[in-house]
């Protein structure tokens, strides 16, 4: 390779770094200014919780009658069979509390600098459903199984036996955010990453056990009903419409916005 074929190379690759770079630095800062904002939401909703204990705590009574008389009121017994086994209380312990965030972290980085669009398209759907899990928090607060008086309520197993618990937590955690379940929700979203993201049968594989797993943790450490973890899925869901709406449509209010893109500009 000669100084002019050197110097062509560099003359497209440099300028092509550049983009890249600097597109990569706009998407992390908006990011960060996303994941800022939403932790200043969700303080704000925590705060306010704490003084709203019996309102949490009725609505959650209601919810259990509610179960009762649809017939779906079995996270007692599904409970009371995990407990006959102390190896099972603490896988399921274990996955409530390792296999929510450590997966988001993960899969979201890996998209982030691997699958760029199938990260954003995420992205949004966990945006759009946490924001909506934030608002029915605050409209409609609701006590775990674990904080209720007996007979509604249910053994706190992490509490009971691990470290990792919402005591543990300190004022980060919102006792009384139970409803909807964005554990289930987002443990739901994040193996339809999983899944689409990756061709190896083993991987999607678990991407289709993770919701099961999660959905029988959620109850097994008395932290959620099962009406919780349906309404979860719906909040999935509406976070997946709205991600795909702005995939979509989204370009024309950014356009309104900031104008055209660099590849809309003619040269």
């Amino acid at each position: 390779m000669n100084h002019g074929d050197i110097y062509t190379l560099l003359h497209v690759v440099t300028p092509a770094i550049s983009r890249t770079s600097s597109w990569i630095q706009r998407v992390g800062i908006l990011d960060l200014a996303l994941v800022v904002l939403a932790f200043f939401f969700y303080s704000a909703v925590r705060e306010m919780a704490g003084a709203r204990a019996p309102e949490a705590t009725s609505h959650a009574m209601s919810l259990v009658q509610l179960e009762q008389s649809l017939g779906v009121f079995q996270e007692q017994a599904l409970q009371d069979a995990v407990l006959s086994s102390t190896l099972l209380v603490r896988w399921f312990n274990g996955f409530y509390a390792y296999g929510f965030f450590p997966p988001i972290y993960a899969i979201g980085l890996y998209l982030f600098f691997f699958q760029r669009d199938r990260y954003i398209f995420f992205r949004n759907a966990f945006l759009i459903s946490g924001a909506i899990g934030l608002l029915a928090f605050h409209l409609f607060p609701m006590a775990p199984p674990r904080l209720l008086p007996w007979p509604y309520g249910m053994v706190d197993t992490l509490s009971e036996f691990s470290k990792v618990n919402y005591h543990s937590g300190g004022g980060f955690v919102n006792e009384y955010a139970a409803m909807p379940s964005l554990h289930a929700a987002w443990n739901l979203l994040i193996s339809m990453a999983l899944i689409t993201a990756f061709k190896n049968p083993g991987i999607k594989a678990i991407g289709f056990l993770m919701p099961v797993m999660m959905a029988l943790a959620v109850v097994a450490t008395g932290n959620h009903f099962i009406l919780d973890i349906a309404l979860g899925y719906v909040v999935a869901g509406l976070g997946l419409a709205g991600a795909i709406l702005w995939r979509n449509h989204g370009w024309k209010l950014q356009r309104k916005l900031f104008g055209p893109s660099e590849a809309e500009v003619p040269v």
